[in-house]
């Protein structure tokens, strides 16, 4: 199994197929403008213009199951993602990361990689680097900013 058997609403409603990504190194992310780690949506952006040429993709998943940061439309996530952070990697509908209601993406990807002491997702801003063939390399915290990931993505690029 890999990530390449889901598919997702893109933010326009159309439903994208993860196998579109076969050949790509991915970090996926659960995302909230109004959370205090959504700087990071900045520097997530700075990694993808910097890599996607070589085969790298960010995928941000909003989500709204953390303290009500993401209380908006998927309209106005998608424009405040934009204007605030410039945010021109592929922004998903938003989803719940936990809970019975949760993506199935997601529930993949928390049985693939558990957090610290549980499987559910913490916090917004929790990241999944995906490689080529769709398998979940690892795991990283909300508080790890994205430029401390670009080693490992940059190792699974070559």
């Amino acid at each position: 199994m890999s990530i390449h058997q889901f598919s997702a609403g893109l933010m326009d409603g159309e439903e994208k197929s993860l196998a579109e990504y076969k050949g790509k190194v991915l970090l996926i992310v659960n995302t909230a403008t109004k959370c205090g780690f959504a700087p990071q949506l900045k520097e997530l952006q700075a990694l993808y213009e910097e890599h996607k040429e070589e085969g790298f993709e960010v995928l941000g998943f909003p989500c709204n199951q953390f303290n009500n940061q993401e209380p908006g439309t998927n309209e106005e996530t998608a424009e405040a993602c934009q204007l605030n952070f410039g945010v021109s990697f592929p922004l998903f509908q938003k989803i719940d990361v936990n809970g019975d209601n949760a993506h199935l993406l997601y529930k993949y990807l928390t049985e693939e990689k558990k957090g610290l002491m549980t499987a559910a997702i913490k916090w917004n801003f929790t990241k999944f680097l995906i490689d080529q063939d769709g398998e979940v390399i690892k795991r990283y915290a909300p508080t790890t900013g994205p430029k401390k990931i670009e080693a490992d993505i940059v190792e699974l690029l070559k």
